[in-house]
């Protein structure tokens, strides 16, 4: 089978936008601007490439990322590309290859960030894996604390 996924790194370029879709669930798009830079071995003179990405993403993802990530935050996407087409009011045909976002995170390279957890949902299950079971919770916890150190 055949894996499409990606990862990019970049900045938002404008605040994300989330709206609800009717059946209730949170959707958020965002644009990063992901920068490409060499030295040009004739001229030894440095140049410069930007290329634009539109992310999507729903769910809880989607209003984590409204709540947390602002235009210039640097980000790390990872997800599946995805062709998107649709017709214009005036006849044009348009299409648009966006990245459905797995997950998306603050870049540390250059920033610190706090990191505060969501309770989980009265009820709610952990996602399933790919057989339709409920995949097991993966454990990200250190098996033991620093005195100063809470766990999650």
């Amino acid at each position: 089978m055949a894996d499409n996924t990606i990862t990019v790194i970049g900045n938002v370029t404008r605040e994300p936008e989330l709206k609800f879709l009717n059946s209730g669930q949170a959707s958020v798009r965002l644009s990063l601007a992901v920068n490409r830079r060499w030295q040009n071995r004739a001229t030894q003179e440095w140049e410069e490439r930007v290329s634009y990405f539109e992310v999507s993403a729903y769910a809880q993802l989607a209003e984590n990322i409204a709540n947390s990530i602002t235009k210039g935050t640097r980000v790390i996407v990872t997800g599946r590309l995805e062709q998107r087409s649709w017709e214009t009011p005036e006849g044009d045909k348009r299409s648009i290859v966006e990245i459905n976002a797995d997950e998306v995170a603050p870049s540390l390279r250059y920033a610190t960030t706090t990191v505060t957890k969501n309770p989980k949902a009265e009820g709610a299950s952990y996602p399933s894996n790919n057989s339709g079971r409920a995949a097991a919770p993966v454990a990200n916890q250190p098996s033991s604390y620093a005195f100063d150190e809470e766990p999650f």
